[in-house]
């Protein structure tokens, strides 16, 4: 009996341990238990590209390069200019309505989307130059005024449908800002010592211009006008004014026989206050139109208006000091 009861309990043994087998698997007692694995550390999440990590400010170019480009671009204009004004006559007249059509050609450019009249503009310009030379103030007046309904007959003849009237705007913009501005250049050259005071106004304002640019460079903090040229400081506004009367009155010390101190200053004041408006006149020009430049004459330097936006006031300005000063 006792060695049945044995038997019974060996075999519910066996059993026992063939139901273990099958819910764990069998054993491997040739292979020991291998530790389980450290926990590894908590890994920090990447970030995605681009998000979260400084990068690098972009290489600006340097001071001196840009500066120096500046002065490359400056030196052969200077030279041409100098040229053109000591021959004067028809030579300074030509010179005067080509760069006044460049002008005209960047800005119409630039205000496409008011699909100006720009033949018109063109012709105007032209037209301004050669009456300002044979005929005067009044005969270059009358040019402009004629321009008026001249504009008005080739906007309504096209047909233009959509806002003709900021179409006669920008044509007449252009005719009134650029075509007259170098009508007075040519009205400025036949003065008694013309040469000389277009000379005097171009260095004024494009040494003016220079140091405008490395004051702001170097001390300037407080934006002038930002929502117009966020560039330009009030500490680069004011070394250009002190550079514009310097340069005239130093110029006017070579010319003190027929040019006194007390000239000198006025036409220097009146330069540094016309030169940086129209620099901001053109500027918001610019702004309005969605350009950083108006032209790609001078390549990184811009075009021909961006070269001359402020001459074109200072050279008015200039002719009427002058013109004031001999009466």
């Amino acid at each position: 009996m006792s060695a049945e009861r044995a038997d019974r309990i060996r075999a519910q043994e066996r059993r026992a341990r063939a139901e273990r087998r099958l819910r764990t698997g069998p054993a491997e007692p040739d292979e020991p238990a291998q530790p389980a694995d450290p926990p590894k550390p908590a890994e920090r999440p990447r970030r995605a590209e681009g998000i979260g990590r400084r990068e690098s400010p972009p290489r600006r170019r340097s001071q001196g390069s840009d500066l120096f480009a500046r002065v490359l671009v400056a030196i052969p204009l200077a030279f041409i200019a100098i040229v053109f004004v000591d021959l004067g006559g028809a030579a300074w007249m030509g010179l005067m309505a080509v760069i006044s059509v460049l002008c005209m050609m960047e800005l119409y450019r630039m205000l496409d989307r008011w699909r100006p009249a720009a033949l018109v503009g063109y012709g105007s310009a032209v037209a301004l130059v050669i009456a300002a030379r044979y005929g005067g103030e009044q005969t270059m007046l009358e040019v402009a005024m004629a321009s008026v309904p001249v504009t008005f007959l080739a906007v309504a003849i096209e047909g233009r449908q959509n806002m003709p009237t900021v179409a006669i705007a920008g044509t007449l913009l252009g005719i009134v800002w650029i075509g007259l501005g170098f009508g007075h250049a040519e009205l400025l050259r036949q003065l008694p010592h013309g040469n000389s005071i277009v000379i005097d106004v171009m260095l004024g304002t494009f040494l003016a211009d220079t140091g405008a640019y490395v004051g702001g460079r170097i001390f300037g903090h407080r934006p002038l006008a930002p929502a117009i040229s966020p560039n330009k400081t009030v500490e680069g506004l004011c070394l250009g004014m002190f550079t514009a009367v310097l340069t005239v009155f130093i110029a006017g010390r070579f010319q003190q026989t027929w040019l006194t101190e007390g000239q000198s200053l006025l036409l220097g004041l009146t330069i540094a206050v016309l030169g940086p408006i129209g620099d901001l006149f053109e500027s918001v020009v610019k702004r309005d139109a969605g350009a950083k430049d108006a032209g790609t004459l001078f390549g990184a330097h811009g075009g021909a208006l961006d070269r001359l936006d402020a001459v074109i006031f200072t050279v008015v300005g200039g002719y009427y000091v002058w013109i004031g000063l001999l009466h």
